[in-house]
């Protein structure tokens, strides 16, 4: 693939955007509620919280078994009692959240991403190893159930997936899937659940062999990606939409940034977990992406049923024409959607997106 060839690339990430995206509606992510045929909400350590197909179920036997973190192993060994009593509770009433359990002794760390409370970082170790899984959500909160109760039972009772090679060989495809392009040195959250260097250099090696995937190189550059080989008749085509995009920090096409730099020219960071002095854009700066490249980022707030942009940081050789213009307007009206706002709001200085 040409250094240049952008749009080639782009052709394999919508393929891969559209086959995670295309079938949800808008509510499937508001509503709490996901849509049963579709996806689960997961937490197992591969995809950390992602939606995943429900289908997988029987093939993550071994990321839920083998790549259970350490300290929810832990919590669950030294809290077994009241790990047993919740499942007893939930059995008989659930789905249930960790408001209507009893115990609110204080566990670990204030603000921990598991929870304050014995009953919340036992539910999240219990989710975490597929005991649990969520049922829905309200407000945000987890409403946990038995997974028997809420994956539907052609998926529920296939036979697991049990032999390593095999599964490794599934997960690397899934991760090909995923980002579009895949790189074998790329960073190591990346390759969560997948397995050491040597398994998953192995891995690939057999899926190359067996023609499901394929070596690619760019131009000019010494990297090697690999791609899904039904995809290559696509590195001949022009991305088929000309939509603006809004990307999440954790979009998988972001999951690689070096990848992205390589490619794009754009060097993203997600600078959350920066102290403030240390930040360069944002809290929570999200990239934007049209055509087949990144145009932008924006730092924006919803507060109160307004979407409030407080930054917009054009990439330096954009010329905003009319059609770029009309993209906006497009992609501002389906985040407003997205947000489920009432108005967006722009502060002093910021008057790039039109209204």
């Amino acid at each position: 693939m040409k250094r240049g060839q952008f749009a080639s690339y782009l052709r394999i990430w919508q393929w891969c955007y559209v086959q995670r995206y295309a079938a949800m509606s808008n509510n499937v992510f508001n509503s709490g509620r996901i849509e049963d045929s579709l996806v689960e909400w997961h937490f197992v350590g591969e995809d950390q919280a992602c939606l995943v197909p429900i289908s997988d179920w029987s093939q993550r036997v071994l990321v839920r078994e083998r790549y259970e973190p350490y300290h929810d192993r832990e919590i669950l060994k030294s809290h077994a009692v009241e790990a047993t009593a919740i499942l007893a509770t939930l059995d008989a009433r659930g789905p249930l959240s960790s408001l209507e359990l009893e115990d609110r002794t204080s566990y670990g760390e204030r603000g921990s991403w598991y929870g304050s409370t014995v009953s919340k970082r036992i539910l999240r170790a219990l989710w975490v190893s597929g005991r649990l899984v969520t049922h829905h959500r309200k407000s945000g909160r987890h409403y946990y159930d038995r997974p028997e109760r809420v994956i539907p039972a052609q998926y529920y009772n296939e036979p697991p997936l049990l032999d390593e090679d095999a599964y490794h060989r599934w997960i690397m495809t899934r991760r090909a899937k995923a980002m579009g392009l895949l790189r074998p040195m790329a960073e190591s959250c990346i390759w969560s659940a997948c397995g050491d260097a040597a398994t998953r250099k192995r891995a690939i090696a057999q899926l190359v062999e067996e023609g499901i995937l394929t070596p690619l190189h760019i131009e000019g550059k010494t990297w090697t990606y690999y791609v899904l080989t039904d995809l290559l008749p696509l590195l001949g085509e022009k991305p088929s939409t000309s939509r603006m995009l809004f990307l999440g920090p954790l979009d998988s096409i972001l999951w690689d940034r070096k990848a992205v730099q390589h490619i794009f020219n754009f060097d993203y960071m997600w600078e959350v977990y920066k102290p403030t002095a240390q930040r360069r854009w944002g809290y929570y700066v999200l990239p934007v992406f049209y055509k087949d490249r990144f145009v932008a980022r924006l730092d924006s707030r919803l507060e109160k049923g307004t979407w409030n942009i407080l930054n917009w940081w054009w990439e330096p050789d954009v010329v905003v024409d009319d059609e770029l213009e009309e993209a906006l307007r497009l992609a501002k009206t389906a985040f407003l959607y997205y947000l489920g706002a009432k108005d967006v709001r722009m502060e002093g200085g910021v008057d790039i997106i039109t209204t």
